[in-house]
């Protein structure tokens, strides 16, 4: 079973950090800013988020980049306020 809050807490950070489509970071920067006890979870997860199409990933030769998946917009919004209520409300 998926742990739906850190899978939240990482579709929120790439949220905010706006990597949709084109613009994406690399796989291994989904653990930042998580504790260290937990990272290895997070990677799962990150894996979990790649199956189900929440992100995408393009191959380089440096390493794997991931972004968001804009087409699964709504799922991953309505994913993230679950956990993050304020998430995409404009002030």
């Amino acid at each position: 079973m998926v742990k739906e809050d850190v899978l939240s807490d990482i579709l929120y950070n790439l949220a905010r950090l706006r990597k949709w489509g084109e613009s994406h970071t690399s796989f291994d920067n989904i653990v930042k800013g998580f504790p260290k006890h937990v990272r290895g979870d997070v990677k799962k997860v990150g894996k979990y988020a790649l199956k189900k199409g929440y992100i995408i990933s393009k191959p380089t030769g440096y390493g794997m980049e991931v972004s968001l998946n804009p087409q699964e917009a709504q799922e991953i919004k309505r994913i993230i306020k679950r956990y993050h209520k304020d998430a995409f409300s404009h002030k």
